[in-house]
């Protein structure tokens, strides 16, 4: 799990925020459960470091309020535009036993040992994320499919996902497609074998040898023809 260090702030006007921002923090607050909303801000530079681990929003962070330690999740980044820096997150606080929604990555394994796959078979990926709904203590990090001894035609559903109880896809009522490996968009021609080379070469040579004796006759029937001219 990782954590973050927070200060509580009292930023009451957009000066003093622009001043917040200016000093390197990012302004966040921290929401959810029956406690108060808590303003807090945060480094940009560690804040940006965590940006760039892989599924951020779907990893929850303990926040070091002041020596108080608080689990929340990552909800909403919001950029500038121009600069296209961090200017604002929000974090949803983590309370044992609420259930919460949130996106799950999916994760594929084994690319090495599918069949499909080495036969130049084509992962077509329908969904790169799950939305779930699940007690905050349970959310799962992220979906594993194993590509293990898989081959073309096969597709993945949600149904043959393994969930832990109480978790469940928000989508209900329809077995969706989360991938299927479809055979490869331009089929590969076939090797002729060795003995049709041998036939083709062969009736390419009797063909040239045919055409060498119809231009040499010709050649020769023409001659005759002119020679009573040649003689007046």
């Amino acid at each position: 799990m990782n954590s973050l260090e927070a200060s509580i702030r009292n930023t009451k006007s957009k000066g003093s925020v622009r001043s917040l921002r200016s000093s390197g923090n990012v302004p966040a607050i921290i929401y959810g459960g029956s406690a108060q909303n808590e303003k807090v801000s945060v480094s940009k530079k560690i804040l940006k470091n965590l940006l760039n681990k892989e599924n951020f929003l779907s990893n929850i962070i303990t926040l070091n309020i002041d020596g108080k330690h608080q689990n929340v999740l990552p909800r909403e980044i919001t950029y500038n535009v121009i600069t296209d820096q961090p200017i604002h997150i929000d974090f949803l606080r983590i309370v044992a036993g609420a259930k919460i929604r949130i996106e799950v990555p999916v994760q594929f394994i084994n690319h090495e040992k599918s069949p499909g796959l080495k036969r130049g078979g084509v992962l077509n990926i329908v969904r790169r994320k799950i939305e779930l709904k699940c007690p905050s203590e349970k959310i799962p990090k992220e979906i594993i499919i194993d590509l293990d001894g898989v081959d073309i035609g096969q597709s993945f559903k949600i149904s043959s996902v393994k969930l832990e109880e109480n978790v469940n896809p928000t989508i209900q009522g329809r077995d969706f497609v989360i991938a299927t490996l479809a055979a490869p968009t331009v089929m590969k021609e076939p090797e002729k074998p060795a003995e049709a080379e041998e036939e083709g070469a062969v009736a390419t040579a009797e063909g040239t040898e045919e055409a060498t004796t119809v231009t040499e006759g010709d050649k020769k029937e023409g001659e005759e023809k002119k020679s009573p001219t040649e003689k007046k």
